[in-house]
């Protein structure tokens, strides 16, 4: 039986880990950085333990340190939420070997998807939709280009042991192709140390579709379906949510299942997901599949009602799933939407340094997701994540409402984030109609906005902070007692 977990990751889905460990009755141990020291995870956890300084390659990602503190420790299993190690074969591999039970999928079967090459062919010999293109790393530029030409262009070029949008070109023409070829296995060596390169014909505006799947040990196989990803930029993803509305009952059921199939081919168990892209005429086709916990996998969680925490650390302990797929609906919709810190006047850097306040939306049907509080920091160490907000509703209007109220009670200050932006998304005709796909935000709504940015950002987040700090200390004095206090209000006595 599992007894303590080692939560070998940080921020907020260390936290989601760890809130399942304490219902369950498990111990949970994490581990932090020097950049870390007094993180929210840490608080959390029953046990801290520092693993390293504050870069990733000497902490987060030092597989030989995490597996000998789990031993010190005597933890019986590693959850490796999502990044970092999580679908890292040769760490699982070192997991195994030691005899420590890894919350996840076996390394050969991570390490059977994690080549995209190697996945599209096993996808294609277990009749799963592949997009046209090659099943082996394009050996020249000469070869590769014989090839574009034969599907013909536009084609993408793509990092073998790529992801998260790394590694990859789009090539409208003969005359792109060689230095695309070149700057693309470049970006894939450093990346991911391989510059294996394939080609796939480019499916234009299509659809991010992906399908939550589960299988136990003992060969029970359920998905949970489906969510759509669709609108993201520079590939990965802002704004998630289920279902989606452009799927009909038919496509859903033929999606799903090809999901399962995906599985199944690579003798899967634990958490996973297998995305696709899908055309306008619902045709959809094997992505690649993601061996461990998605970042949106809250959006899942509220459609069905299940824990996929509770089910991946289940499942780790040998038990079987704890539902049949007779039992899985779709109630409702939600829609998560990823707070980052960023600076929507400056191209969406990155902006960092302490949270000088943080106070999340709340009320009914609102979930965030954080690791995040007042005084915390926002490293150049590691993702701009702040949080994730969730927001459920009996229809897809009621959810957008929702999630529009709740962005308007975020108050940050310290940083710039992209809230203003995502409220931007959800008010736009395509994607209220359902009618956006992964191209939408960088060809069209990222120019709106910037046109039309003073009407989405109408207060500066420090500003933010300050009035709300203010009136939570009650230095705040209304005029008369009928003075209706507003934002505004707070503004102009802020400033007098």
């Amino acid at each position: 039986m599992i007894k303590k977990i080692l939560v070998a990751n940080r921020g907020e889905i260390a936290v989601r880990i760890i809130r399942a460990c304490k219902e369950l009755g498990i111990t949970s141990a994490a581990i932090y950085s020097e950049a870390d020291f007094g993180a929210l995870h840490t608080i959390l956890a029953d046990e801290s333990y520092l693993i390293g300084p504050a870069p990733s390659s000497q902490s987060y990602l030092n597989k030989e340190k995490i597996i000998k503190l789990a031993k010190e420790i005597n933890a019986d299993a590693i959850h490796p939420g999502y990044g970092f190690l999580s679908e890292n074969f040769e760490f699982i591999k070192l997991v195994e070997e030691n005899g420590i039970i890894f919350i996840g999928p076996s390394s050969k079967s991570v390490e059977m998807m994690g080549s995209k090459t190697a996945a599209r062919k096993l996808m294609q010999a277990h009749n799963v939709p592949i997009v046209p293109g090659t099943t082996e790393p394009i050996k020249s530029m000469s070869e590769g280009l014989n090839f574009a030409e034969q599907i013909g262009f536009p084609v993408l070029l793509k990092a073998s042991a790529g992801g998260g949008g790394k590694g990859m070109r789009k090539v409208f023409s003969k005359d792109e192709f060689e230095s695309a070829f070149e700057s693309t296995k470049r970006e894939a060596l450093k990346a991911f140390g391989n510059d294996d390169v394939y080609i796939e014909k480019l499916i234009e505006n299509p659809k991010h579709i992906e399908v939550q799947v589960l299988a136990d040990k003992s060969g029970n196989y359920r998905h949970l379906f489906e969510r759509e990803c669709s609108i993201q930029r520079r590939h990965q993803k802002i704004i998630e949510e289920s279902p989606s509305s452009f799927l009909d009952d038919k496509t859903r059921a033929a999606i799903n299942e090809a999901a399962i199939n995906a599985a199944k081919a690579c003798n899967y168990f634990n958490a996973g997901t297998i995305e696709f892209l899908m055309d306008e005429n619902k045709n959809f086709y094997f992505l690649e599949m993601n061996t461990r916990l998605q970042v949106e996998h809250p959006v899942t969680e509220f459609v069905t009602g299940i824990d996929l925490v509770r089910e991946q650390i289940m499942i780790a302990n040998g038990e079987k799933i704890s539902f049949q797929q007779k039992n899985v609906i779709q109630n409702g919709f939600a829609i998560e939407c990823r707070i980052y810190a960023e600076d929507s006047t400056q191209g969406f850097l990155p902006s960092t340094g302490k949270l000088k306040l943080y106070r999340e939306p709340s009320g009914l049907n609102v979930r965030v997701d954080s690791g995040i509080m007042t005084d915390g920091e926002i490293s150049i160490h590691y993702d701009p994540m702040i949080s994730k907000l969730v927001c459920w509703g009996k229809s897809r209007d009621e959810a957008i409402n929702r999630s529009l109220r709740a962005l308007d009670e975020y108050f940050i200050g310290g940083v710039s984030t992209n809230i203003a932006f995502l409220k931007f998304i959800l008010q736009s005709e395509e994607f209220i109609a359902g009618k956006h796909n992964i191209n939408l935000v960088e060809q069209k709504l990222l120019k709106e906005f910037e046109n039309r940015m003073s009407e989405f950002t109408t207060e500066d987040d420090e500003l933010a902070a300050a009035i709300l700090s203010a009136y939570l200390k009650k230095s705040l004095k209304l005029k008369t007692q009928t003075d209706n206090f507003t934002t505004n209000r707070w503004r102009e006595q802020l400033y007098e």
